[in-house]
């Protein structure tokens, strides 16, 4: 599979078709905004000329979720937007916009460091394990669909589990058996 901190490349057909060259097969605008959601950088060129064309579909995908009625953006900003690239020489506006979104994604980054490590429970013996737990039960019950628990570590259970067809099972009992032990655990600290 391709390394996630390249930018998951989307080619454009002449029919104006999407294709996914990861997974060799065909997007639609919805899957892109998926993969943006789970935190895939895109790059989207037209096959035939080259020219990137990642900017014109982000912007698409954000009008088909404002015309749905998904405010994405307020109209004041939509008006200095407009009014931004209508100025003569350009504007600070775009760059603005760039350093606010880098600060909203540090500071949640700052944000969750912080909490995770002011959590009490996670020095409780077993935590990694209830998150995995958890993490296991959010996909299942969302039957893998992007955000679910996700964000906690980034891992689900299942990584680094075997081939084997019985592995999956094995990883099922193993959870189950370390289940047991925390609930011995925590019913000793009653």
């Amino acid at each position: 599979m391709a390394e996630k901190n390249q930018p998951l490349l989307i080619k454009r057909y002449a029919s104006r078709r999407l294709y996914n060259t990861e997974t060799s097969d065909y997007v639609t605008l919805e899957d892109i905004a998926g993969f943006i959601r789970e935190g895939r950088e895109v790059q989207i060129v037209d096959l035939k000329s080259g020219d990137d064309l990642t900017r014109q579909y982000l912007l698409q995908i954000i009008a088909e979720h404002e015309s749905r009625g998904e405010s994405v953006l307020p109209v004041d900003v939509l008006n200095d937007l407009v009014r931004s690239y209508m100025t003569p020489g350009g504007s600070v506006v775009p760059q603005f916009l760039q350093a606010s979104f880098e600060m909203l994604r540090d500071g949640q980054s700052q944000m969750m460091d912080k909490m995770n490590a002011m959590n009490p429970m996670a020095k409780m013996p077993g935590f990694e394990l209830m998150q995995a737990q958890q993490q296991a039960f959010m996909k299942a019950m969302t039957g893998g669909l992007g955000g679910g628990a996700a964000g906690w570590s980034g891992q689900t259970p299942q990584e680094g589990a075997g081939d084997s067809p019985g592995a999956e099972g094995e990883d099922l009992d193993a959870i189950k058996k370390q289940l047991a032990e925390l609930q011995e655990k925590l019913s000793r600290l009653k």
